[in-house]
């Protein structure tokens, strides 16, 4: 039986948000908003609360640097039962940090500050309890300088050897991009970028043809998060199908993405059919998207299920 039920490695922030901006100020000047709040964010940050408050064993594998931004991530980490044996304190370093301001529509400028995250590394000797874990997630490959120059595969293979089931996330703008991710698609069960992300990667436009030039790299499945418009999942058998978002008023998009990729893990861990885990991972996201900050309006597992089967989505379908 394996130590862990999710394993979440990458991009761990503190978020500061704002609500609502709507302008800078000239000058020196002063703009009055409603609400401030904090959130642990990122990619693997998000996911694996999102997924620890939906009652996931957890493991974070990230750096935080030695500061007060650090302490705070840790706390609450540790606050919502996330194990953080394995994240780092980099010396010398400051934690991956945003300072977001988000709009009343919910878009979200950031300022952010990389951090820690170019730095820690998991070391060969932390492997066998980094991989015990029934679902291993990758959140952030593009920005984990230091583990992107190769360390990121050798784990990823780790747990697929391990009998793990993967998941990969990544950050990307262009083609240039794709050296490093490339090196752990063959690892990689389900590859689930927003469609921007993988779009500026591959240079095609169609979900499908884009589904398939990752397929064709080793990926075993795309799931494409389309934000307003769902989710789109493609597999090596052929398997096609597309999942509309919910009909929510969006309060902040911070996370959301994020949040689908614990909701996934956590339909995995519930060996949900696969149209039904997409289902369930947008549920995770639209919940997301109803909070101010990364994972707000998250709240447990049976929460995220009754929504899921009593929200419309889109369309006005249940």
């Amino acid at each position: 039986m394996p130590r862990y039920d999710y394993v979440s490695m990458g991009f761990y922030t503190y978020d500061c948000l704002g609500w609502p901006f709507t302008e800078v100020p000239p000058g020196g000047g002063t703009v009055f908003i409603d609400e401030l709040t904090l959130a642990v964010s990122g990619a693997g940050g998000t996911a694996a609360i999102a997924a620890a408050k939906m009652g996931l064993n957890t493991l974070a594998l990230a750096g935080v640097g030695e500061d007060l931004m650090g302490d705070w991530v840790l706390q609450r980490l540790q606050h919502f039962g996330v194990d953080t044996w394995g994240v780092q304190h980099q010396p010398g370093w400051k934690t991956s940090s945003s300072i977001v301001t988000t709009r009343a529509d919910g878009s979200r400028p950031a300022l952010h500050m990389k951090g820690a995250t170019s730095n820690f590394f998991i070391t060969d000797e932390m492997i066998p309890r980094a991989v015990d874990t029934k679902v291993f997630h990758v959140g952030g490959v593009g920005l984990m300088d230091s583990m992107d120059k190769g360390q990121t595969a050798v784990v990823m293979k780790a747990a697929k050897a391990k009998g793990a089931t993967t998941t990969v996330d990544v950050f990307a703008g262009s083609p240039k991009d794709l050296p490093a991710i490339a090196q752990v698609l063959p690892y990689t069960d389900y590859f689930m970028p927003s469609i921007e992300e993988a779009q500026a990667l591959c240079g095609l436009s169609d979900h499908g043809d884009t589904a398939k030039f990752f397929l064709d790299m080793g990926v075993s499945a795309c799931v494409l998060t389309l934000g307003g418009d769902g989710a789109y999942y493609h597999d090596r058998d052929g398997v096609t199908f597309h999942v509309p978002a919910y009909d929510i008023t969006v309060r902040c998009t911070c996370g959301c993405g994020d949040a689908f990729n614990a909701g996934f893990a956590v339909a995995l861990v519930h060996d949900f059919d696969m149209e039904t885990a997409v289902r369930f991972a947008q549920a995770t996201s639209a919940l997301n998207a109803t909070g101010l900050g990364s994972q707000a309006g998250v709240k447990d597992f049976q929460h995220t299920l009754a929504f899921m089967n009593e929200t419309r989505t889109k369309g006005g379908a249940l």
